[in-house]
């Protein structure tokens, strides 16, 4: 580092001029405050601060020696002491800046070698790197030369060995005939001997030769035609678009569409085909189709939630299945020691029922299914996810048709029979031939040498119910039905509906594990976190074991009935496989719409337009719904088709008659009312809205309509609505409800129904109509009153009592 006079006066802490002074004084002269100061002159400077210092302290101490007084004289002694005093001051004054100068010098000293050992260490390593890149470049120039000798070797050895071939050539190839050539001189070029020459036209010989080589070489490379047809081997999923076939079997898509129109299937590019179809045009094509299913998210769920562990003793699931009125409900009702059958309409059932009960200290749970020919669907799933089957048959009427479809259903099942053979209290019944009828289906008796239990039964009376129930625990001792409890819970969905004030309830039979409240469930395309465990007695319980039947609140949709019901450890794994089964199930139903257009397509190329009668339908439990929606598309013919246009669970709104007046279709509503404000749409855009209760009276009013022969039948208008106000309680009268008539006139001879948000809870007649303390035959609108139902105690504050009469009217379309 270069000083200049400037930094040195600040490290001596002196003057630029003072060390300009010294500098001239040691011999340096032309130097100002900028000047830089060289290593040999700051030498110099230090050489003669040191001088300068060593002077100072000699002569003070040569004063202080030389000074003695004469003891004569008085003033010789004052001067003496003055002259002490004042050396004395002196020495002092002079000592300081010597001491700071001294300081100084050393520091400077210090600073200065330190400097001159970083450059000779700065030096060191320049000269080091130099010498590093002077080798390397001797290195790479001594490389390069013995490259450039290498090179220049090997040519000159080329050129070397050129004129030998081409002299052994000359010698083993000798000319026939030499012209004007001395025979002496071997040196001299041959002129007929001709040097390569490409332009020169070959001879024929060689042309061959050569074109064979050029035609070895071209087929190495160019592409060869299969001699024979490639067959590949094709995964098929469950579902596949035409696009993604083609490309698997390396054909184009237009040879896929033909071979589809061929099979009669209308589909374009992207349209989705199923397996089986894709499977048929594979093999049309020639290839080989491989039914691959592929594992998806439920799939993992499912396999990853399957039970294991000990299983334990649980109690049987009997299903009570048979013909309609031939007293399955009424058997059951014996059972319970309670009137089920009483509060449905018409006395028959049209929900799946679940009970437990108590028999000889052993738990049975008990599911009641419908008998009607419309609730297939629900004797299906009854028969799945039960244990033991009872065929309850009448004596009076015998094996009906909806009685051999539940053999049918419980055999496909594979699950044991035990058939009841029921009203044996009534006179004339012939049970023989009942076994007769039911041996032809494959159900013989154990009487006949075969395996089925028959006991005959009386619900009315309760002979032989015992000896049932008998052979209801003899069958589940022998069968030993077990399930593991210490699991997340299996089931299935029995029924769901929509409640206004619980939200959506669901009725599920637990098969295995154990429920418990707070558990993530998910239940076919509805997931969600239990918040609630319902008995089939109303009981609130904390958590559900095997075979037990409950309600469960907190699902976020209404599901299907005969949907599976599993536990998961997340919410989000639930959500995730609701998700990929809703995307699944639209792939599905787009794909059955298209095939519906193009069928459709077809048939109105064929016979014309086709007529069809668009239906809404609106239920108040899921699974009546999907009974009804098989029941009315099974109604189609030829020349007129049913098309239910919606369907839905819950009381008929304004969105409803909305789209029923846009399709222009009838809206039925199956133990359900529309509101006010639906009801007022209605009357506004033309829209029928017909009400029913029994199931078999809104399959025949639209076979009627389907058929055309709309003769006079019985039909319910309504003829008043009363609102409940409060409920007062009798000991002489029972409950009586304090109401409110707000439309039309309530009649004491006309049969009622109790509305509760909008959705049918009892159907019956009024037990007495009082205005004040007076009893009287009608009240009008606008006036309150005291009502009692017959044998129904369950009226609340907020119901509505609709009262309607039945007559007989034209009906048209």
């Amino acid at each position: 580092m270069a000083h200049t006079v400037q930094t040195l006066s600040k490290l001596l802490k002196k003057t630029p001029d003072e060390v300009t002074t010294i500098l001239a004084n040691a011999g340096v002269d032309g130097k100002n405050s900028d000047s830089v100061i060289s290593a040999e002159e700051r030498k110099i400077l230090m050489r003669s601060l040191s001088k300068r210092s060593s002077s100072k302290s000699s002569m003070s101490v040569s004063r202080k020696a030389g000074t003695k007084p004469s003891a004569n004289s008085a003033s010789g002694v004052k001067v003496q002491v003055k002259k002490k005093r004042s050396i004395k001051s002196a020495t002092t004054t002079n000592e300081q800046p010597e001491i700071a100068a001294n300081e100084a010098a050393q520091a400077a000293q210090v600073a200065l070698d330190a400097g001159r050992d970083a450059d000779e260490k700065l030096l060191a390593q320049d000269a080091k790197r130099l010498e590093m890149v002077r080798l390397q470049q001797t290195q790479a120039e001594a490389l390069k030369k013995e490259t450039v000798k290498q090179t220049q070797t090997q040519e000159t050895e080329k050129k070397a060995e050129k004129p030998k071939t081409a002299d052994k050539s000359k010698a083993d190839k000798k000319p026939k005939r030499l012209r004007n050539v001395p025979s002496g001189n071997n040196t001299r070029r041959q002129l007929h001997v001709a040097r390569h020459n490409p332009n020169r036209k070959l001879k024929k010989k060689d042309r061959t030769r050569l074109s064979q080589k050029v035609q070895e070489e071209q087929a190495q490379h160019a592409f060869q035609k299969p001699v024979e047809k490639v067959v590949h081997e094709i995964a098929i999923a469950e579902n596949i678009k035409v696009t993604e076939l083609a490309q698997k079997m390396a054909t184009k898509a237009g040879e896929v569409l033909k071979v589809l129109m061929s099979m009669g299937v209308m589909v374009t590019l992207n349209d989705v085909i199923d397996q089986d179809t894709a499977m048929l045009v594979v093999e049309e094509m020639g290839h080989k189709g491989i039914a691959s299913v592929e594992e998806t998210v439920e799939d993992v769920l499912i396999e990853q939630s399957k039970s294991s562990g000990n299983e334990s003793a649980r109690p049987p699931v009997v299903t009570i299945m048979g013909h309609v009125d031939h007293g399955k409900t009424s058997l059951l009702d014996y059972i319970r020691q309670a009137k089920v059958a009483r509060g449905e309409a018409g006395g028959i059932t049209q929900h799946i029922g679940a009970y437990q009960v108590q028999s000889n200290g052993k738990t049975i749970t008990f599911i009641d299914t419908p008998g009607h020919a419309a609730f297939s669907k629900m004797r299906s799933r009854g028969a799945n996810a039960t244990d033991i089957v009872i065929l309850v048959v009448a004596a009076d009427d015998g094996v009906m048709p909806q009685t051999i479809e539940s053999i049918k259903h419980a055999q496909t099942a594979g699950v044991p029979i035990i058939v009841a053979i029921n009203k044996i209290d009534k006179e004339g019944v012939d049970i023989d031939k009942i076994k007769q009828v039911l041996s032809t289906h494959n159900v013989i008796s154990e009487d006949w040498g075969g395996d089925v239990m028959m006991r005959p039964v009386s619900a009315h009376t309760g002979e032989g119910v015992d000896a049932l129930l008998d052979a209801i625990s003899l069958t589940a001792e022998v069968l030993e039905f077990s399930a593991v409890i210490k699991a997340p819970a299996h089931g299935i969905v029995l029924e769901a509906r929509l409640d206004k004030g619980r939200g959506k309830v669901t009725t599920i039979l637990v098969q295995s594990g154990t429920l418990n409240k707070g558990d993530i469930m998910i239940a076919g395309f509805e997931y969600g976190k239990v918040k609630q465990i319902v008995d089939d007695k109303g009981k609130v319980l904390k958590s559900a074991t095997p075979s037990m039947p409950v309600e469960v609140l907190g699902l976020s949709g209404v599901p299907n009935s005969g949907d599976g019901v599993l536990v998961v450890d997340s919410e989000r794994k639930a959500r995730e496989v609701a998700y990929f089964r809703k995307a699944k199930d639209r792939e599905v139903q787009l794909q059955k719409q298209q095939a519906s257009k193009m069928e459709n397509f077809l048939m109105k190329m064929e016979e014309g337009d086709v007529s069809t009668v668009n239906v809404l339908l609106k239920a108040d439990v899921r699974g009546s719904a999907q009974a009804l929606i098989a029941a009315l598309e099974e109604l189609s013919t030829d020349e007129v088709r049913v098309k239910v246009v919606s369907s839905g669970v819950g009381g008929i709104n304004n969105t409803d008659i909305t789209l029923a007046a846009t399709s222009s279709a009838l809206v039925l509503g199956f133990n359900v009312r529309a509101d006010a404000v639906a009801r007022k749409t209605a009357d506004n855009e033309g829209v029928r809205v017909e009400y029913y209760s029994i199931i078999y009276n809104l399959i025949d009013d639209v076979k009627a309509i389907i058929s055309g022969l709309l003769s006079p039948e019985l039909s319910e208008n309504i003829i008043g609505i009363a609102s409940v106000k409060d409920v007062f309680r009798s000991q002489k009268m029972g409950d009586i409800a304090g109401c409110m008539v707000e439309e039309g006139v309530v009649r004491r001879d006309s049969p009622i129904r109790v509305l509760r948000d909008n959705v049918v809870i009892f159907e019956g007649e009024l037990e007495s109509l009082r205005r004040f303390k007076d009893d009287v035959n009608e009240v009008q609108s606008g006036t309150e009153c005291g009502i009692g139902v017959l044998n129904y105690t369950d009226v609340q504050s907020g119901d509505q009592i609709e009262v309607f009469e039945r007559v007989e009217r034209a009906r048209t379309l």
